[in-house]
């Protein structure tokens, strides 16, 4: 997986679609999605760990232009 689009794709496989209008409250509840599949063993961790780490990485890019926009 390499963007956000892919994970929603993924997330789609197990019938899970977020959409809750907060850009940055939508990766939070993908990376708990993730989490709860990976603890059930129902994804490798490559997957897990790939999609958190573009999850987390686009989280953080969120805050900082929120940061920036705050100046």
């Amino acid at each position: 997986m390499k963007t956000i689009y892919d994970i929603q794709q993924f997330l789609k496989k197990y019938g899970t679609i977020i959409y809750i209008g907060d850009r940055e409250a939508d990766l939070e509840l993908m990376a708990a999605e993730l989490k709860e599949l990976y603890d059930s063993q129902l994804i490798d961790v490559k997957d897990y760990q790939s999609s958190i780490l573009i999850l987390r990485t686009e989280i953080q890019n969120l805050k900082e232009r929120k940061n920036r926009q705050k100046r």
